[in-house]
């Protein structure tokens, strides 16, 4: 029951939302005021479904920069988790073409200027990446969720490089982000959007000035490492934690503490 109630509303905040992106969209050619309702709409997603953040590390970041943030992908919450932990940058998503034909979150993405690539097309693939550096230009950072899809089991796939690719090129840096508990409050394949916290660690940017086009899978390896670093891997049958996540720096709850 408490499920249903919390999908009506759910339902009920995201069709005037992407309206709203929509109609913005037409008229931004960067979308950035379609983005700040995107940050709006994440806002309340995270709180009909009874979400908190714990956020640690925003410290060692800069709003006033561009980065390339690569984070770990466990749920379909982490991209409103992520509008909401990362204040202050206008943030555009690489993800596949299929997700534009995806009813209102589809939409909303293309009106808000976020970059679609067919995976299984090289040139599309190449083609994505040159938006995603025009996009840079306009003063936009970058995520990508370099496993390509979501882990089922909270561990991390392994990284396409089209990422780096692009960090190499235009010589941007890198921040490794890990987010724990995203896969439990909202599993792969399931519906039912459960309360809780996540935490998300956001790590020292990594500089690409010492890597080129031909050494990327060291820079991949590098970042990889550094996100699962601060990853917590529970086996749901025993409970047991198979890495530990490191203390939390400048911790605190995002929706308690701030209203977008």
């Amino acid at each position: 029951m408490l499920y249903g109630l919390k999908l009506v509303a759910l339902c009920a905040v995201t069709l005037p939302a992407t309206l709203l992106t929509i109609i913005f969209g037409l008229f931004d050619a960067h979308g950035k005021y379609a983005y700040l309702i995107s940050c709006f709409w994440s806002w309340l997603i995270l709180a009909i479904g009874g979400v908190s953040l714990r956020v640690s590390g925003l410290n060692q970041i800069d709003p006033r920069r561009q980065y390339i943030f690569m984070v770990n992908h466990q749920s379909n919450l982490d991209i409103p988790v992520l509008f909401q932990s990362l204040p202050g940058f206008q943030l555009r998503w690489l993800a596949k073409k299929e997700i534009l034909w995806v009813p209102f979150l589809g939409w909303a993405m293309w009106a808000a200027r976020h970059i679609a690539v067919d995976r299984g097309d090289q040139n599309d693939a190449l083609k994505g990446l040159r938006k995603a550096k025009e996009r840079m230009a306009g003063g936009i950072s970058i995520v990508f969720f370099p496993e390509g899809t979501r882990s089922s089991d909270g561990g991390l796939l392994p990284f396409k490089r089209g990422g780096f690719l692009l960090a190499v090129k235009t010589q941007t840096p890198i921040v490794p982000v890990t987010i724990n508990g995203s896969g439990k409050i909202l599993a792969k394949g399931d519906w039912r959007l459960r309360g809780g916290e996540i935490q998300v660690t956001v790590g020292m940017p990594v500089s690409v000035e010492d890597y080129r086009p031909g050494n990327l899978r060291a820079l991949s390896a590098r970042v990889r490492d550094l996100i699962a670093a601060n990853l917590v891997q529970a086996d749901e049958t025993t409970g047991r934690k198979n890495h530990k996540a490191e203390p939390a720096v400048g911790t605190h709850s995002s929706l308690k503490k701030r209203a977008v």
